[in-house]
C-alpha cells in the first residue's frame, strides 16, 4: 500500500546543502516531497482559499518555481474555510493530498479530507474530492499525514477531546484504505507540558521520519506566535505502533523560538532528502519577529524554510536550536 518516493534527483555538490532561507516567503504548514526526479511542495496560502503546488529539480529551484493552483475552496459548506496544511502522498499508484477545512457557515467546524489523483504527474490529471476522512469522534480534527511500515500504511493526525477538554491531541490508526482509517485509534500524545499549553493546548501538525531502527515523530504544540514550538515521539521500529505505550515522548521541546537568530514560533515541518539522496533535512515555517497585532491566524508571515537535521551518536535527532539557517 505504499509508493516508494526512493528514487534520488540528481547529484549535486556539497555546497548545494545552504539552501535559501526563507525558501518560500508567506507558505505555513510546509510539506516537501521528493519523488523520482523532482521535488514536490504543497503548503497553506496565507488566504486560506485554495490548494497550490510547486516542483522543482532541486530545492532551492522551489524558490522560484510557479505555483499551480489544484483546487479551490467551496463557497458554501463543507471544504468553504480555512483550507489548511496540505500534504501531497503517493499511495497505491495514485497522488492524495490530504488538508483540513471548515465551512463558511461555521469556520471553526474544521475537519480532514482528501482528493486524488491517478495520473503519473500530480500537475496534471483531474483531482477528485473523496469526501471527509471520518474519525471515531467527530470534532475538529486537521493536519493528517500518512506513513508506511511493515506493510501497513497509518494515519497520524490531531484532534480536539470533546469529552475531558484535553485539546488537540496526536492519534494514529491504521488505513483501511488511503480515505479511510480502521479502528481502533490510540492515543499518541497529549499537551500536558507547560510548554505544550502555551494559549492553547495544542498538539499537532505530525511529521513522520523512519531512520535506522526507530520511526520518529514530530508535532508542534501551543498557539501560533512565538510560542509555537516543536516536540518528539518516538517508537522502535520492531515495536507494536498501535500500543500507545511503545511511544517514547521528550518532556523538552527541540525546536524552539530563539531570538538570537531571529526564528519565532518554528514548527509544523515536514522532513525530505538532500540532492546527495542522504542527507536528511528539517522543512518547517517560521516567522522572523515576535511581535504579532491580533490572531496570529491573521498574520500571513509565516515563512517556509529548510535546514540541516544532524544525528547525534545514539541516533536521535539534534535540531541544533542555537544555529542558524
Amino acid at each position: 500500500m505504499a509508493d516508494s518516493p526512493s528514487a534520488a534527483p540528481r547529484s549535486a555538490p556539497a555546497e548545494s546543502l545552504v539552501y535559501p532561507n526563507p525558501l518560500v516567503p508567506r507558505r505555513a504548514d510546509p510539506w516537501m516531497l521528493r519523488y523520482r526526479d523532482h521535488y514536490y511542495f504543497i503548503a497553506t496560502a496565507p488566504e486560506y482559499d485554495r490548494i497550490e503546488l510547486r516542483r522543482a529539480d532541486t530545492i532551492a529551484g522551489i524558490t522560484a518555481a510557479e505555483p499551480e493552483v489544484l483546487w479551490r475552496k467551496h463557497t458554501t459548506g463543507p471544504m468553504s474555510e480555512h483550507i489548511w496544511a496540505p500534504e501531497l502522498h503517493r499511495i497505491d499508484g495514485a497522488w492524495y493530498i490530504y488538508f483540513a477545512a471548515g465551512e463558511a457557515e461555521n469556520p471553526w467546524k474544521i475537519r480532514m479530507y482528501a482528493l486524488r489523483n491517478p495520473a503519473e504527474n500530480p500537475l496534471h490529471g483531474e483531482w477528485e474530492e473523496m469526501g471527509t476522512i471520518a474519525t471515531p469522534v467527530d470534532s475538529f480534527s486537521l493536519d493528517a499525514t500518512s506513513f508506511a511500515h511493515n506493510g501497513k500504511r497509518y494515519l497520524v493526525w490531531a484532534q480536539y477531546d470533546t469529552q475531558n477538554d484535553l485539546g488537540s491531541q496526536l492519534l494514529m490508526a491504521e488505513l483501511e484504505s488511503p480515505t479511510k482509517i480502521r479502528e481502533p485509534v490510540v492515543t499518541l500524545s497529549t499537551p500536558t507540558f507547560d510548554w505544550e499549553i502555551q494559549g492553547h493546548k495544542v498538539n499537532e501538525g505530525p511529521a513522520v521520519l523512519q531512520k535506522d531502527g526507530r520511526i520518529f515523530i514530530t508535532y508542534s504544540a501551543s498557539a501560533t506566535d512565538a510560542n509555537y514550538a516543536m516536540g518528539l515521539l518516538w517508537a522502535d521500529d520492531d515495536a507494536d505502533l498501535m500500543n500507545a505505550r511503545s511511544w517514547h515522548k521528550s518532556p523538552q521541546p527541540v525546536f524552539a523560538s530563539n531570538a538570537d537568530v531571529k526564528r519565532y514560533g518554528p514548527g509544523h515541518n515536514s522532513f525530505t532528502l538532500a540532492e546527495d539522496g542522504k542527507t536528511d533535512l528539517l522543512v518547517y515555517h517560521a516567522r522572523d519577529y515576535r511581535e504579532i497585532k491580533g490572531n496570529p491566524l491573521n498574520d500571513g508571515n509565516r515563512a517556509t524554510r529548510v535546514r540541516v537535521l544532524h544525528w547525534d551518536e545514539t541516533g536521535m535527532p539534534d535540531f541544533r536550536q542555537q544555529e542558524p539557517d
